[in-house]
């Protein structure tokens, strides 16, 4: 199982810091936060791509993830006007044609809060209309669309492995694939490991991180209430192979090169531990 870095922390950091701590402390890829001032994609279409391309060769880290800013300010697609939609739409769009050009497997998405008002039936008609489209998109420039669940404290529309599971009966395509960042399961006592039985081969990837109850939280991992050198026993007996992002967020933003050390380290324990 590769493990990657996820650079959101970072953002007061230069951009270079993600990519020689990722280098120094062992991670085998990153997951590129797409937001200013690091890799927000109008900016890498106006030419800030070749920065990120020149730190993929100068510390041989390949971004194999990358996931634009998009629950909250400007961009949410699951609220707001039709031309609010539109533009969003737009924008992830662009987002995947930048995936692409920096090499990224994958681009992440995740349906945020659609208002309080939004029915069950308003919530997934927009949702299936428009992660169609970008899956199709996906498809024209060959970039994997991951589809992440998030937790009740971030979303009324997409919460649980059978609203995975739902959304692939709607939207049939290699290119739109599911994954668990373990947080929201376990902050709604759903099982983490359900999600390999449910989701089979569409599950693609995972955010491993701590948390606790009643929070939505990421926290260091063993510093939390998540069981996770069980997790990784399990996750290896299971024989899942594919990639896991520690995806430590904001809450270490005034110290994250130590606390991204932290984090691989505990996390290799663990690994070593279950046989990886």
């Amino acid at each position: 199982m590769k493990l990657g870095m996820f650079t959101s922390g970072y953002q007061r950091n230069p951009l270079e810091h993600c990519f020689q701590d990722a280098k120094r402390f062992g991670y085998d890829f990153i997951e590129l936060w797409g937001g200013r001032p690091h890799a927000f994609a109008p900016d890498l279409k106006a030419g800030e791509i070749e920065e990120v391309k020149r730190l993929i060769h100068k510390y041989q880290m390949p971004v194999l993830g990358f996931t634009p800013e998009h629950n909250a300010y400007p961009y949410n697609f699951m609220i707001g006007s039709e031309l609010q939609r539109r533009d969003a739409v737009d924008y992830l769009k662009l987002c995947l044609d930048m995936a692409k050009e920096m090499g990224s497997d994958y681009m992440l998405v995740s349906p945020a809060h659609a208002g309080y008002l939004a029915t069950y039936e308003e919530i997934w008609s927009r949702m299936v209309d428009t992660l169609k489209e970008l899956t199709g998109h996906a498809e024209k420039v060959g970039v994997k669309l991951v589809v992440e669940t998030l937790t009740p404290y971030e979303s009324n529309a997409f919460k649980s492995a059978n609203d995975l599971i739902e959304l692939f009966k709607r939207i049939d395509s290699p290119f739109i694939v599911g994954m668990c960042d373990v947080v929201p399961p376990f902050v709604q006592h759903e099982s983490i490991m359900a999600y390999m039985d449910k989701l089979g081969e569409k599950m693609y990837h995972m955010h491993i991180i701590d948390g606790n109850q009643g929070t939505d939280s990421h926290i260091v991992p063993g510093e939390g209430s998540i069981p996770l050198p069980e997790l990784f026993k399990e996750l290896k007996d299971a024989g899942y192979e594919k990639t896991a992002t520690l995806e430590l967020v904001t809450g270490y933003i005034n110290e994250p090169r130590l606390y991204a050390r932290r984090a691989i380290d505990n996390a290799r324990a663990y690994m070593r531990e279950a046989g990886f």
